[in-house]
């Protein structure tokens, strides 16, 4: 799937759209996205000026924004002006291992459940085929009225 596709999904815009293409996508299991960690990134001037890492925080948005994509290609769904998605839980976060401009970050989500309309994934963001970034992230769709 590529950007154009992507933005169909999602409502994020530059500077906060942090998938850049997805890998693979089984609806209802998984999903493998991923993003380019560009020296251009706004948050890299700030953090840091001298040693650029991705600030842990954009890598789990990153894998919620991917898991978002699942969700809606699991539940035959498209971004709208009615409803958004929201990130609304966070368990057993660990980071590993910097992110830095240059890097390509793989995003990968695994839905572990759904119950009443919440969604759980086991998610992990790797570069170079090892882990950097492992979480469990609960997210939801609500009506924006």
């Amino acid at each position: 799937m590529d950007i154009h596709e992507i933005l169909k999904y999602l409502p994020h815009r530059y500077p906060f759209l942090l998938v850049d293409r997805v890998l693979s996508c089984e609806p209802g299991k998984s999903i493998s996205a991923l993003k380019n960690v560009s020296i251009n990134e706004p948050f890299f001037p700030g953090h840091f000026p001298h040693h650029p890492v991705m600030p842990g925080v954009l890598i789990i948005e990153a894998l919620a924004q991917a898991a978002a994509i699942l969700t809606l290609k699991s539940a035959n769904l498209k971004a709208d002006d009615d409803t958004i998605y929201y990130f609304v839980g966070i368990d057993r976060a660990r980071f590993k291992k910097p992110v830095q401009a240059g890097d390509q970050l793989i995003l990968k989500a695994t839905i572990l459940r759904e119950r009443i309309g919440i969604w759980k994934y086991s998610a992990q963001a790797e570069v170079d085929g090892r882990v950097v970034t492992e979480a469990e992230l609960m997210c939801t769709m609500r009506s924006k009225q």
